[in-house]
């Protein structure tokens, strides 16, 4: 791999990665877009049923991270992006069979089948993405990489409520006025039919792009040759991937990665109903979240490493994750809002710290261990469902359960950066 020996990341797998995330952030962000339409296009009776399509979509990533490693040994990086690009545009075609019989089950069957094409896609191109270029400089790359993943996720709530929920209300109302459930199911069949020309589409380009990958020639990367930390020293060889505890650790600090920034993405907009903020910061609350993960990139991007290493940026966003946390508890209003909102700050440079270091000195189990650190991402499955039973069930004020839930996590991620990936090293 000519920038190991140049010391320089290539352009050309670095764009694609950069595409690749784009994709990955698409896709994510429009299971947020598809909760309100699918619980009035397939009439859902509660918000607890609409959430499982979050649930389908991040639940994929804990049953496929290891089998997706699996994968990767067999056909390669490459090869592995191709298949999970047409796992993705397979899942965009469970889409239409759906909307032709208004199945929520089939719906949830495509999410999970695009959750399962995401999995391999997270489990190939983030170590790839860690290797292609110096390892200190890692954190920099999956920072340019995750702007144009939230790009995309600021992109995709935008374009697809307008398609899909632009006169929301109407379609209600018209719901509620309907005659009998002839009538109700005319208007419902109208409505699910938005489905069919953008996952159409969806599962077109998918397709053209895997085939585009396929016949592009990108560097291979040696993940099979083990790590000399200190060439000085001599090296014990591992024999299990269970002798990296950082790795573990490091799986734990995505979970609760992951499940912080799907608090402040996800659940802003049900904390700001609950504020009785200005109706405009609720409609576009998961963006202000998004947009200020992007400012949190563009830091990550020009300081690291040449102003900070990347265990210090890591440092320095748990703490400010903290502070912001608790701000947003102990105000009210709009001031407790934005707050809530800059934590999209302070979450953007943890994935990128994290999955580095968690995968840092793996040798040949890197395959193995990336996938053990891609089953962390169920976090984002988890995490809000922890919230809703401190809030919903234990009767805890939405803010103190807020804070219950957010300050452990923080805990954590601040543990791994100050000690845990330096265990067994």
């Amino acid at each position: 791999m000519t920038s190991t020996s140049t010391g320089k990341t290539e352009f050309r797998p670095m764009a694609i990665c950069c595409a690749l995330f784009f994709i990955l952030g698409f896709i994510t962000w429009a299971n947020g877009t598809l909760i309100p339409f699918l619980k009035i296009a397939c009439n859902l009776e509660t918000d607890l049923q609409a959430f499982f399509v979050t649930f389908a979509s991040y639940i994929a990533y804990f049953f496929l991270a290891i089998p997706s490693s699996w994968i990767l040994k067999k056909i390669g990086f490459q090869n592995g992006l191709v298949v999970s690009l047409i796992i993705l545009g397979l899942g965009s075609l469970v889409f239409i069979p759906a909307a032709d019989n208004r199945s929520y089950g089939l719906f949830l069957t495509g999410i999970f089948i695009q959750g399962s094409g995401m999995a391999l896609l997270q489990t190939a191109v983030n170590p790839y993405l860690s290797i292609i270029g110096p390892i200190d400089s890692a954190a920099q790359r999956i920072s340019i990489a995750g702007f144009f993943n939230k790009t995309a996720g600021i992109i995709v709530p935008i374009l697809f409520g307008t398609l899909f929920l632009k006169d929301a209300g109407e379609v209600t109302a018209q719901l509620e006025a309907a005659a009998d459930i002839n009538a109700q199911n005319q208007i419902l069949d109208g409505l699910i039919a938005r489905v069919h020309t953008p996952y159409i589409s969806l599962a077109v380009i998918f397709v053209a792009f895997a085939v585009f990958l396929k016949f592009t020639k990108l560097p291979e990367v040696d993940v099979d040759a083990e790590e000399e930390s200190d060439p000085m020293q001599q090296v014990v060889r591992k024999t299990s991937v269970f002798q990296f505890p950082h790795l573990f650790l490091g799986s734990l600090a995505i979970f609760f990665c992951v499940a912080v920034e799907v608090m402040a993405g996800d659940i802003i907009g049900v904390y700001g109903r609950e504020l009785n903020v200005n109706s405009f910061f609720v409609t576009y609350a998961t963006a202000f979240t998004l947009l200020c993960m992007l400012v949190g990139y563009i830091i990550g991007i020009i300081a690291i490493p040449r102003f900070v290493s990347q265990q210090f940026a890591l440092r320095i966003c748990t703490i400010v994750g903290l502070i912001f946390t608790t701000i947003s508890v102990f105000t009210t209003g709009t001031i407790s809002f934005v707050f809530v909102a800059l934590l999209g700050v302070a979450n953007s440079l943890m994935w990128p710290a994290i999955f580095p270091l968690g995968i840092k000195g793996l040798g040949r189990f890197t395959k193995t261990g990336s996938a053990i650190m891609i089953m962390g991402i169920a976090g984002g499955a988890i995490w809000p469902l922890v919230y809703g039973l401190l809030k919903d069930t234990l009767h805890i004020d939405f803010q103190h359960a807020f804070l219950y839930a957010m300050i452990p996590a923080y805990l954590y991620i601040l543990f791994f950066a100050v000690k845990g990936h330096r265990l067994g090293k």
